[in-house]
């Protein structure tokens, strides 16, 4: 119930779903016209506030830049990699397929080759209520094998359903091998969130964050004295709007794991 909770309830105070409740109320409340209208003000203003470039920007770099990714890495037994990279291969795709994440899987596959671990755990496993077809540590690992790896250094985890699970479960397997130390790859915005999940669990974690949205470019141009690109950061965009709530995502589930003792 609360892996439900926890994806259900958010959407209502995300950016979209909080305008929208906003606008219902509007209408619910034709009979008193000064709330309606600050109803309908206040729900502009969110979609403003949160699809413009400056928003999303700052509250991602905040995310991804507390963890930065080393030249270079320690050698270790094993290489952690988070699910959430792939779309199974449901009709008509022939193939599991990368999906936004998928720098986890490219990046993870480059440490392997370069000789930093010989084995990567893989965790995720699968929602009954979503529509998944394969664990997603099941659908990384064809992946990876695309991409080089072979299977016998492929370890796998197919029952965690969030991130504190990916850490719970990970411990448990892990404790058996007596590995304590691992090198640690997902998106550097859910960094924060899953590097202090492990931690509790026990782990020395070297941080592999990938899958960057925010670089030092990006950055350097939002600051640029430019009229025309402060114009264009003002004005709406969907992209926006969906990577404020992506960013709200992580720092919603940071706040909620704190609050239950799991960071």
């Amino acid at each position: 119930m609360f892996v439900f909770l926890s994806k259900l309830l958010p959407i209502f105070i995300y950016p979209l779903g909080l305008a929208v409740i906003l606008l219902v109320a509007a209408l619910l409340l034709r009979r008193y016209p000064r709330w309606g209208q600050i109803c309908l003000l206040a729900s502009l203003g969110i979609l403003l506030v949160a699809s413009n470039t400056w928003v999303p920007t700052a509250l991602t770099r905040a995310l991804e830049w507390q963890y930065l990714s080393l030249e270079s890495y320690p050698q270790t037994e094993v290489i952690v990699v988070l699910g959430g990279s792939t779309a199974s291969a449901q009709y008509p795709r022939q193939i599991v397929e990368i999906s936004g994440a998928g720098n986890r899987l490219l990046y993870a596959a480059h440490l392997y080759h370069d000789g930093i671990a010989p084995n990567l755990l893989l965790t995720g496993g699968t929602i009954d209520w979503m529509n998944e077809r394969e664990p997603p540590a099941r659908d990384m690992a064809e992946i990876l094998r695309m991409l080089g790896v072979p299977e016998n250094a492929l370890w796998y985890e197919t029952e965690s359903r969030n991130t504190y699970e990916n850490a719970r479960f990970t411990r448990q397997i892990l404790s058996e091998k007596g590995i304590d130390r691992i090198i640690l790859v997902t998106s550097a915005m859910h960094m924060p969130r899953a590097a202090a999940l492990f931690e509790k669990q026990g782990f020395e974690v070297i941080s592999a964050p990938t899958d960057y949205n925010v670089t030092q470019a990006d950055w350097e141009r939002l600051w640029e004295p430019n009229l025309t690109t402060q114009l264009f950061n003002l004005l709406p965009s969907v992209g926006n709007l969906s990577d404020t709530t992506s960013a709200l995502k992580e720092y919603i589930g940071i706040l909620i794991y704190g609050l239950r003792g799991w960071l």
